[in-house]
C-alpha cells in the first residue's frame, strides 16, 4: 500500500513540475517562431522552421547593453544589501545597546511601505542630487527596499550563534572588525546564500524604479530595454520571446545551483536554540 501511494504521490508531482516547466518550454518554442507563424498557426504548435536568427537579432539590437546592465546592477545592490544588513544584523543581535530593539524596529517597518508610494518622493529627491538617468539611483533604492527583508531572515541564524566562539575570540584579542569580517560573516554562508538568491530575484525582475528613474538606453536593465521592441505599428514578437529567455535564464541557472542553499540557509535560521 506504501508503494502505491508513492508511486501516486510521484505521479501527483511530476505534473506538478510539468505544469509548471511548461510555460517556459512554450516560450522558448515561441522565441523560435516569426510573426507570420506565431498570428496564422496555433499557439502550441511546434516552430515549422527555427528562427535562431530571433536571438542574434535581439542581441544586436542592444540586449547585450541592457543584459550586461541588468548583472552589475544586480550585482552591487546584492553586494551592498547582504554586507550592510549583516552588519546591521550583527550589531542589533550580538551587541548591548539600549536602542538595538528601537532601531530594529525602524528597519522593519520599511516592510510597509508600498514602491509605489516612495516613487514621486525619491525622484524628488534624486532629482536634487542629480542623480536622475544615473544607474547609482537604482543600485541605492535597490539597496534600501531589500535591506528590511534580508534583515528579517538573517535575524533568526544570528540569534542562533553560539555566544562561547565571540567570547572566545574576544579572549584571544580579536577586534570587533576581525570577529565580524572573518569569524561571524563566514559562518552565516548558508542564510547569506539565500539572501543573495532572493535579492537576485527581486533586482533582476525590477521593472517599476528603472522606467522611472532611468531614460538614457546605456543604463536600462532587461526589464525596461524588452520596450525597445515593441513599435508602434508592429511588434517583433518572436525578439520580445528571445529577450524574455534571455532575462529568465540567469535567474533560472541560478536558482537550479543554489536551491540547496536556499532551502538549508531558511531551515537554519527558522530553528532557534
Amino acid at each position: 500500500m506504501n508503494r502505491i501511494g508513492y508511486t501516486i504521490l510521484y505521479i501527483c508531482l511530476g505534473l506538478v513540475a510539468l505544469f509548471q516547466i511548461f510555460p517556459i518550454i512554450w516560450l522558448f518554442l515561441f522565441s523560435l517562431k516569426d510573426n507570420r507563424e506565431i498570428f496564422s498557426g496555433s499557439p502550441f504548435a511546434l516552430p515549422t522552421e527555427l528562427k535562431w536568427e530571433n536571438y542574434a537579432k535581439v542581441w544586436e539590437g542592444g540586449i547585450g547593453v541592457y543584459f550586461f546592465n541588468s548583472v552589475w546592477i544586480t550585482g552591487l545592490a546584492i553586494v551592498l544589501t547582504v554586507l550592510l544588513a549583516s552588519m546591521a544584523t550583527f550589531a542589533i543581535t550580538r551587541m548591548n545597546w539600549k536602542l538595538s530593539g528601537f532601531v530594529l524596529g525602524l528597519f522593519m517597518v520599511g516592510l510597509m511601505i508600498p514602491i509605489h508610494s516612495a516613487l514621486i518622493p525619491l525622484f524628488s529627491m534624486f532629482l536634487n542630487v542629480n542623480l536622475i538617468d544615473h544607474p547609482l539611483s537604482i543600485v541605492i533604492t535597490y539597496t534600501a527596499y531589500n535591506l528590511p527583508i534580508t534583515m528579517m531572515i538573517l535575524l533568526g541564524f544570528y540569534y542562533t550563534l553560539p555566544r562561547e566562539i565571540e567570547e572566545a575570540a574576544i579572549i584571544d584579542g580579536s577586534s570587533i572588525h576581525r570577529l565580524f569580517f572573518q569569524i561571524i560573516l563566514p559562518m552565516t554562508t548558508p542564510i547569506m546564500s539565500t539572501t543573495v538568491i532572493i535579492n537576485m530575484i527581486y533586482n533582476w525582475n525590477e521593472f517599476v524604479f528603472v522606467n522611472t528613474f532611468i531614460s538614457s538606453d546605456k543604463y536600462k536593465t532587461l526589464t525596461v530595454g524588452i520596450q525597445n521592441f515593441i513599435g508602434q505599428y508592429m511588434t517583433d514578437w518572436g525578439a520580445i520571446g528571445a529577450t524574455l529567455i534571455i532575462s529568465v535564464l540567469p535567474i533560472l541557472l541560478a536558482f537550479i545551483f543554489f536551491s540547496n542553499k536556499v532551502v538549508e540557509g531558511i531551515s537554519s535560521s527558522a530553528v532557534k536554540g
